[in-house]
């Protein structure tokens, strides 16, 4: 999707992003959407806001989005709604209110939330109900997690590897203290605001003592705890406005500059965002040549690894090229699962700001039943 007019990010915020049960773990996906909701529109309420899109992946039903905006105080005429795409969510909400923007001529909110504290459990029958199916019945419909040791154990990606990239996140994580602190500065105000509790020093030795998640997998390219991103609470937005304002939040509004979602095989997964940043490389007329910041959710190391693979951003050893995931993803944050990809987003617009003018990002994200979404960006 390329937008009929160019639509500008001018604010981009997102909340702590804190393990599940921790410290965000009395709020509501409402309650997470309602800050950023109200910190990219503070000071731009009088002009209209057209409405509120966020991704939700396993909340509590009804309409999150609808909450969020009103509890951010936007007024009962601000409508909102809601998107699932699974892991892709958040940035396949922040492309839908990008159309409507254009479409409307007034700034849109849009993001993503995930509160996996307080989302219900359910059951059927008595048993957990725990993964919803992603394919009609009689088709391959592998969880996520066994997707991906599959995907690791089919491509050779070594336990070794996966874990040197998930020591990596954390270590890039750390040191970016001061990006990840902007990011939030507007979102979750106040002394007692919370922090990402994720990011920790990962040493061979710890990262030996997690066991494999999928019974069976093979050992040596097995997923473990230490490869896999923790479910955790959290929540993104950006504002999305057809054309520059005077003033604005950001010091440099990025162009959404095109994005699109594709399908292909629901088995595998973790490799579907190959196809969505070549087509919108492709729509746009961009080379991974071109960029200067790349964001790939990092739901597991094994599947992040290939999409790097796939795309020619990596060695095929350990090497990852030093734009991917530059202050860390979520192996090291956490994957609040609908808001993950929007907390990509937010990353890579605050990147930009320290990039030149004119300089390209990526976002990109593996969706659950193969599907995958990317976002292209242009600072301004």
């Amino acid at each position: 999707m390329t937008p009929a007019a160019d639509v500008w990010i001018t604010a981009a915020v997102r909340t702590a992003v804190t393990g599940r049960s921790r410290v965000q773990a009395h709020r509501d996906a409402g309650e997470l959407g309602a800050d950023v909701v109200a910190a990219v529109t503070r000071g731009r309420a009088e002009e209209g806001v057209a409405g509120v899109v966020l991704g939700n992946c396993w909340g509590p039903g009804g309409n999150p989005a609808r909450v969020a905006a009103l509890g951010a105080g936007l007024g009962d005429a601000v409508p909102g709604w809601t998107v699932d795409a699974q892991c892709g969510s958040g940035l396949l909400a922040v492309l839908q209110a990008a159309g409507h923007a254009a479409l409307t001529g007034r700034p849109v909110v849009g993001g993503g939330v995930e509160s996996a504290s307080t989302a219900p459990e359910r059951l059927r029958d008595g048993v957990p109900y725990t993964q919803a199916p992603m394919v009609p019945r009689g088709r391959p419909d592998p969880g996520m997690t066994a997707a991906a040791d599959a995907l690791a154990a089919a491509r050779g990606i070594t336990r070794a590897r996966q874990e040197a990239f998930a020591a990596r996140s954390h270590a890039l994580a750390l040191a970016a203290a001061e990006l990840r602190a902007a990011e939030r500065a507007r979102g979750q105000e106040g002394a007692s605001a919370p922090d990402d509790d994720g990011p920790r020093r990962l040493t061979p030795a710890a990262l030996a003592r997690f066991t494999g998640v999928t019974p069976g997998a093979d050992p040596d390219t097995a997923v473990t705890g230490g490869t896999a991103a923790r479910i955790a609470d959290g929540a993104a937005a950006v504002l999305l406005e057809p054309g520059v304002p005077d003033t604005a939040p950001l010091a440099r509004p990025v162009r959404l500059a095109g994005g699109t979602v594709t399908g292909g095989d629901p088995a595998l997964p973790g490799i579907a965002p190959v196809a969505a940043v070549r087509a919108a490389l492709d729509e746009v007329g961009w080379a991974l040549e071109d960029l200067a910041v790349v964001e790939v959710v990092e739901a597991y190391a094994a599947q992040a690894l290939a999409t790097l693979d796939d795309l020619g951003l990596t060695d095929g050893d350990a090497g990852v090229d030093p734009r991917v995931n530059a202050a860390g993803g979520a192996l090291a944050l956490g994957h609040p699962w609908g808001a993950s990809a929007a907390v990509a987003l937010v990353r890579a617009v605050h990147r930009l700001q320290e990039q030149p003018p004119g300089a390209r990002g990526l976002v990109a994200c593996a969706v659950a039943g193969g599907m995958g979404v990317a976002a292209l960006l242009e600072v301004r």
